[in-house]
């Protein structure tokens, strides 16, 4: 079950793959078949329930291009409660 969820504002991205080098699980990648607007090829997430929420890719990002959202954790009381 995904721990994290990544929202990329694609037409910001320029393609420099930085986000493909750093992302511990690899679920990004460079796009080979569409462009932007401004007519880069921009980063798709592979496989969104392998996000662990980690934001590396929006810690190296040059161009804020991602937005990381992380699913925050329950305290073991009020889990036992549910």
């Amino acid at each position: 079950m995904a721990k994290g969820m990544v929202v990329i504002d694609v037409d910001r991205c320029k393609g420099c793959g930085l986000c493909t080098h750093v992302c511990p699980v690899d679920i990004l990648a460079l796009s080979t078949d569409s462009f932007n607007a401004k007519g880069y090829r921009h980063v798709i997430v592979t496989d969104e329930e392998k996000c662990i929420g980690c934001a590396s890719c929006a810690t190296i990002c040059p161009d804020v291009v991602f937005t990381v959202y992380r699913r925050k954790r329950q305290r073991k009381a009020a889990a036992a409660k549910a």
